[in-house]
């Protein structure tokens, strides 16, 4: 046996072993535990027996030696590398308080909403004797200051949601009678009345007076009103629509033609850049702003004419300023989707009933409309696969009018059986989450370097 080859496992003995203990590198494994110099011999000796199995004569006491040597150096192994040692605890660099609550909160499964639960019955009913039976008319609204008026014939009667209240604002003579819309200012302190004489007027509900009179731009009953600001929009039965600044002693700031026949919806977007307008001739109008002239009949921003039947029920949505749902008459029934934007039709829904009226819920992404003939019922959807999710039934004849609370959990509706009913159909808004404590933040502890 010549001295190489009894060398090298014979190294083993007197490597260099550092201690397990020590902070190694902790990806790759602990080299104290492999013998490079037996790893190296048994590759180069098992090379040569295969390539040249006749060049090395083995004898009998050759063989015995090498066993008793291999024994003797602990040789008798298989494995050439080991992994032995465990990993070395890494350094902590991060407080172990903001670790185990990020781990804690990494590790909990995120636990599913619970459903919400939507009472079928109203919870409160009024009376509302004498509520005109008019699909073109809007004789309800909720102000901001969550006072409810309805127009009730000739006339005006506040209810106030905070105490339960009743109290009587106006009554117009026979003359100039019925009451034809009402609609609050955003400040919820004034009020615009519509009457059938074609005029508009303002009252303060707060001292009970009426501050001014709209007269001359409208040349039949006013069904329809929306506040942008300072600005009254007015829509009338001979289809025109005005832009009244009521600051000012000339209000006339902008006229729209494009209806033929009665307007009979109105909303301002909440941006108040574009206005939606419906109408008995069956036409959906967007107006903008921006193209508006004080000179001349502005012109239209989208004429939209897949209604079969007159257009009343308009709904902004609240979480996407440029979407608009609107719903027919009795001979469309169907509740259509717009992308005002850009005029088009997002999507279009067969109700199987008249459309009277349509609420967005604030909180989620669902929808409310009221319905006529058969069911008189308050229908639930989901946004946007329009899955009903609720049907609210009490009604015994079509739900003409809805209104929304300030705080948009309860929806108030009015019928041509002359019931006012309210529903806690949207549920309790979401409570705030209070602010999360301070976390200390990771090497707080640590001087900072200038």
């Amino acid at each position: 046996m010549d001295a190489g080859s009894m060398k090298r496992p014979l190294q083993e003995q007197f490597l260099h072993r550092r201690n397990s203990k020590e902070n190694l590198d902790r990806f790759i494994p602990n080299r104290s535990a492999m013998d490079f110099d037996f790893a190296h011999y048994m590759l180069n000796e098992a090379k040569k027996g295969k390539e040249n199995p006749n060049s090395v004569m083995s004898s009998p006491s050759r063989e015995a030696y090498r066993r008793q040597l291999a024994e003797t150096f602990n040789m008798n192994r298989s494995r050439i590398l080991a992994f032995k040692n465990k990993p070395p605890t890494p350094v902590e660099l991060i407080p172990q308080s903001h670790s185990s609550s990020s781990t804690c909160s990494l590790n909990q499964p995120k636990l599913a909403k619970p459903r919400r639960h939507i009472p079928q019955t109203s919870e409160r009913t009024l009376d509302a004797p004498d509520l005109v039976d008019d699909y073109y008319l809007n004789l309800l609204d909720w102000g901001s200051s969550n006072v409810l008026a309805i127009a009730l014939g000739s006339t005006v009667y506040l209810w106030d949601a905070l105490d339960g209240s009743t109290s009587e604002l106006v009554t117009i003579d026979d003359e100039n009678g019925p009451v034809t819309s009402v609609s609050w200012a955003p400040d919820g302190r004034h009020i615009a009345i519509g009457l059938n004489n074609s005029e508009v007027q303002l009252w303060d509900s707060t001292a009970n007076r009426k501050l001014r009179s709209l007269r001359g731009g409208h040349r039949s009953r006013v069904g329809s009103l929306a506040w942008n600001n300072h600005i009254l929009t007015t829509g009338g039965m001979d289809g025109k629509i005005i832009n009244n600044d009521v600051r000012i002693r000339d209000p006339v700031v902008e006229t729209y033609r494009g209806h033929t026949q009665e307007v009979c919806g109105l909303k301002w977007s909440a941006s108040g850049q574009q206005l939606a307008s419906g109408g008995n001739d069956n036409l959906l109008h967007i107006w903008d702003r921006s193209m508006a002239s004080s000179n001349s009949a502005t012109q239209w921003l989208h004429r939209l004419e897949e209604h079969t039947s007159a257009v009343k029920a308009l709904a902004w949505c609240p979480f996407q300023g440029n979407l608009l749902a609107t719903g027919g008459g009795g001979g469309d029934r169907c509740i259509k989707f717009w992308n005002t934007h850009t005029g088009a039709c997002l999507n279009s829904i067969d109700t199987g009933s008249q459309v009277c009226a349509l609420l967005w819920n604030k909180n989620e992404k669902e929808l409310l409309s009221s319905h006529g003939f058969t069911q008189n019922q308050l229908t639930l959807w989901k946004y946007p696969s329009m899955v009903k999710t609720a049907e609210l039934t009490g009604h015994t004849s079509r739900v003409l009018f809805m209104a929304q609370s300030p705080d948009g959990c309860t929806v108030a509706s009015a019928a041509a059986d002359e019931t006012l009913r309210f529903w806690n159909v949207f549920g309790a808004p979401e409570v705030a989450k209070p602010a999360p404590k301070a976390v200390r933040e990771p090497f707080a502890q640590l001087n900072h370097i200038r």
